[in-house]
């Protein structure tokens, strides 16, 4: 894992959305839930450095995929689940 590819993951715009949607349906239940853009915004950093995210999203700027962020190929739906929840709330 470079850095820079967890700083490029960190402002990858699809994959903050995709952060936020996955917040937003994760977080229905709780009592303080927040606006998730906000949240996914915030935690912008947690989450691209989760172990292998900026692995997975070097590899894909290596292989010329477009929009990496927004592909649930290089970085899973469950994945980001997974590192949402083991973040607080």
């Amino acid at each position: 894992m470079a850095y820079h590819d967890v700083a490029l993951l960190s402002s990858d715009a699809d994959f903050i959305a995709r952060t936020a949607a996955a917040y937003s349906v994760d977080s229905l239940a709780l009592p303080e839930r927040v606006n998730p853009s906000e949240w996914a915004t915030e935690h912008a950093w947690d989450m691209a450095s989760q172990p292998g995210f900026g692995d997975a999203y070097a590899s894909a700027l290596a292989a010329g995929v477009p929009n990496p962020g927004a592909d649930p190929a290089v970085i899973t739906d469950p994945q980001i689940l997974s590192a949402l929840q083991s973040l607080p709330a």
